[in-house]
């Protein structure tokens, strides 16, 4: 191999590294590594960032299930409604319960 083909060898091999740099370059950034390891740098931002997260997923959960009893207590305040002979009377004293711990 002379002078010349191994000089073209070597920048051919080099364009591909730089080329497999900056594609895992790339995915680094597109990962965000460097804000998760910054993260992992400070653990009380970390606790802070977890506080806050479980304290909106506890309000969610709570206007969520709000919400989805008062649609049930309306289906069941309807099925009341139309004086259905067995299940009638058990909606009914359900409803009153619930409405006696509302009031």
């Amino acid at each position: 191999m002379n002078k010349d083909e191994y000089k073209n060898n070597n920048n051919i091999m080099l364009t591909a590294i730089k080329k497999q740099l900056d594609q895992m370059s790339e995915m680094m950034e597109k990962m965000k590594i460097a804000d998760y390891v910054e993260l992992m740098q400070s653990p009380y931002r970390l606790l802070w960032l977890n506080f806050i997260g479980g304290v909106a997923r506890g309000f969610g959960i709570a206007v969520g299930f709000t919400i989805l009893g008062a649609i049930v207590l309306y289906i069941l305040q309807k099925l009341v409604m139309l004086n259905l002979p067995l299940i009638g009377s058990i909606i009914a004293d359900i409803v009153k319960i619930v409405n006696q711990k509302l009031y």
